[in-house]
């Protein structure tokens, strides 16, 4: 997380105003295939791009090329700036994909939410995000990101509700589906209060759905098959990243950690999951041979 909260700032993506836009401890078994992602031969499998950032910060192509060699169909991008994605107009960015067989439904963006910055002008800036999300092919618009000082109280949570509520009349507008991406901070609680809750329960179902982080609400201590329970029809993407042993439960290739993805993946149709993504924060070893592992793992396994 840390690394990500250095990119978002040295990528200058929150600039006022603007978009820059317990319980898991048993290896995964064999299980039902997935009617929502299993497909004859490969499986559709994506890939949420920041996993490479190193490798894209010295050639975006040849590290997309890569990514379709592996397998993957479907990347989530991230780094939308001044109306572009990784330096690249939205139709370029597009076409790009295009060429190696893969399509773009998600990107992450983040948008000012600060009560400091004027309200007509974040949706103003979000209604140009959208609009160049759309033109590069994304079907969800995903807010990635809370920065520290946006998190420090219910009050700003509350703030945040109905802003991604405006956020989702903006996309629904548009003819796309605004998300909302957590980390582990959400459920630390604020008087008895847990943020991420609120957030699901002050944001409107059809305008707000969340990508849920399968690896941070694990971290935060919570059951990613309880919250389906609870918001069914809320989590149509996920993140699918794994956690290894130990105190300090980094990040591991999907499976080979502790995640019990069996029981996630059977609650797939609660959740109406439509697009996964594979994403690995860091890794002990080369990022390509990271994701080249879950994506064999996932598309062997029977459950996904």
């Amino acid at each position: 997380m840390e690394n990500r909260r250095n990119f978002l700032k040295t990528a200058g993506l929150l600039t006022a105003g603007a978009i820059i836009a317990p319980g898991f401890a048993c290896k995964p078994k064999s299980g039902a295939v997935s009617e929502t992602i299993a497909v004859s031969g490969n499986k559709n499998i994506g890939i949420q791009i920041y996993t490479l950032r190193d490798q894209i910060a010295v050639s975006l192509e040849k590290t997309m090329a890569g990514v379709a060699e592996i397998g993957y169909k479907w990347i989530e991008a991230y780094g939308y700036e001044n109306r572009k994605i990784l330096g690249k107009s939205p139709k370029e960015f597009n076409e790009l994909l295009s060429g190696l067989g893969m399509t773009m439904p998600s990107i992450h963006s983040v948008t000012e939410v600060s009560s400091s910055a004027g309200k007509s002008s974040i949706l103003d800036a979000m209604k140009i995000a959208v609009e160049d999300a759309k033109l590069a092919g994304a079907k969800y618009f995903v807010y990635a990101f809370l920065k520290e000082e946006e998190r420090r109280s219910m009050d700003d949570y509350k703030r945040h509700a109905a802003t991604f509520n405006s956020f989702g009349e903006i996309c629904k507008d548009a003819g796309i589906q605004f998300a909302y991406h957590n980390h582990d901070f959400e459920f630390i609680e604020f008087d008895g209060q847990m943020p991420y809750d609120y957030l699901l329960n002050n944001t409107d179902p059809e305008l707000v759905k969340m990508e849920l982080d399968l690896y941070w609400i694990t971290k935060g201590g919570q059951d990613p098959v309880e919250y389906f329970k609870k918001a069914p029809g809320r989590f149509p993407l996920w993140h699918v990243k794994d956690m290894e042993e130990g105190p300090e439960k980094f990040f591991a290739e999907v499976g080979y950690g502790t995640m019990d993805f069996e029981s996630i993946f059977a609650a797939k149709e609660t959740a109406d999951l439509k697009y996964i993504f594979v994403e690995q924060d860091r890794s002990r070893r080369d990022p390509m041979e990271s994701i080249r592992m879950s994506w064999e793992f996932l598309n062997k396994a029977s459950y996904v």
